[in-house]
């Protein structure tokens, strides 16, 4: 892996070297990890002149394998307690006869600026522009791998639970099982805060887990993710308890399943993102949900849950093939409950097979 973290950081310095600046900052964790393998509390990574140095405040914990930093860096470790690793890695640059220094300024708050323009005066300070976020998006195939893996866990997880009495049992208990199955099956731990939504809940976007009990005929909608070697994933279902669903579950739940198989289907390099989006959501649209939808049908995964690219209606852009993206379009009735549907995939081109499913749980309606 040494070799792909030194080819990542050669892009990020040939498009820093582009727009004047001879060195670089990066701070934001994911984009550290990204570059140099790991990102211990707080560390930054140098992109100096001479060498390229990961600046920590503390030495990073190697015990896991895969959260160890690159050898081919050099580890510089702070002396004392409540240093900052951006500033000190701001004079580092100076003492290797930097001039120009490209900062996250998305991440930098203005305290962090501040405190590194007054430790280091001679450094011109330019922004770096999301470009390390740009590099992401394109996953190469071991990246790909880390979220299959991730996809695998979460689908275990889920399946487990379903096989267990669910009537009774709080929102929040099954949320907290789903977390502890993700671990238990190998996940470093989920991805996101597990969403376990019922009755009048299920299908509402980003619901936080309550007390309430899961009742008979009650929509049941789960929305979970596992953490591989730092790679996220996303995978969310909509079940009903009881024997059998009724008229109107099935055929709100055959309408999104139609939407969320048309954003599927529309995956493909060289597709706009927001035609992606619009694919899903007119099916919802021409039904009469307009005003229930939710603001996007997907977005990019990988290092973190939300990533570009991102598919809503003025997005910008179109999709690359090995690009990992979440197709979720979902339809919540305020009182009655609703239907999500999630899946995690992998954009490939059609001589390849198409989009790549990544999260494979059965999408048929169980009443369980």
């Amino acid at each position: 892996m040494s070799e792909v973290y030194a080819v990542r950081r050669t892009r990020l310095r040939e498009r820093c070297n582009a727009s004047g600046s001879t060195a670089a900052l990066v701070s934001r964790p994911a984009n550290v990890r990204y570059l140099s393998g790991a990102a211990p509390g707080n560390a930054v990574l140098l992109l100096g002149r001479t060498e390229d140095v990961l600046v920590c405040a503390q030495p990073p914990d190697d015990r896991v394998p895969h959260n160890r930093p690159d050898e081919a860096l050099r580890l510089h470790v702070m002396t004392g307690i409540g240093g900052d690793p951006a500033v000190e890695a701001a004079a580092l640059a100076v003492a290797q006869g930097v001039d120009a220094l490209a900062v996250e300024e998305h991440h930098l708050t203005v305290t962090r600026h501040r405190a590194i323009r007054e430790a280091a005066p001679p450094l011109r300070l330019t922004g770096v522009a999301g470009a390390v976020e740009q590099l992401r998006v394109v996953k190469d195939e071991e990246e790909i791998s880390c979220l299959r893996i991730g996809a695998e866990i979460a689908d275990q997880a889920l399946g487990e639970l379903l096989e267990s009495i669910l009537v009774g049992r709080t929102e929040r208990h099954l949320a907290l099982e789903l977390e502890r199955r993700l671990v238990d099956h190998g996940a470093d731990g989920p991805a996101f805060p597990t969403s376990v939504a019922t009755g009048p809940n299920a299908g509402r976007p980003g619901h936080r887990p309550t007390d309430r009990r899961v009742e008979e005929s009650d929509f049941l909608s789960v929305c979970l993710g596992a953490t591989y070697r730092g790679y996220r994933c996303e995978i969310g279902r909509t079940f009903v308890i009881g024997t059998a669903p009724a008229d109107w579950q099935i055929e709100l739940y055959d309408l999104v399943f139609s939407a969320q198989r048309a954003g599927r289907e529309s995956l493909a390099p060289g597709a706009a993102c927001r035609d992606v989006d619009r694919a899903a959501r007119q099916v919802l649209d021409s039904a009469g949900y307009a005003e229930a939808l939710p603001v996007l049908t997907g977005h990019g995964v990988g290092l973190e849950i939300d990533e570009d690219p991102h598919l809503t209606p003025a997005a910008m852009g179109k999709l690359d093939a090995c690009v990992p993206v979440t197709v979720e379009p979902g339809v919540h009735l305020p009182g009655r409950g609703g239907v999500r549907i999630d899946d995690t995939l992998v954009v490939r081109p059609e001589a390849d097979g198409g989009p790549e499913l990544l999260t494979i749980t059965t999408k048929e309606l169980l009443a369980l």
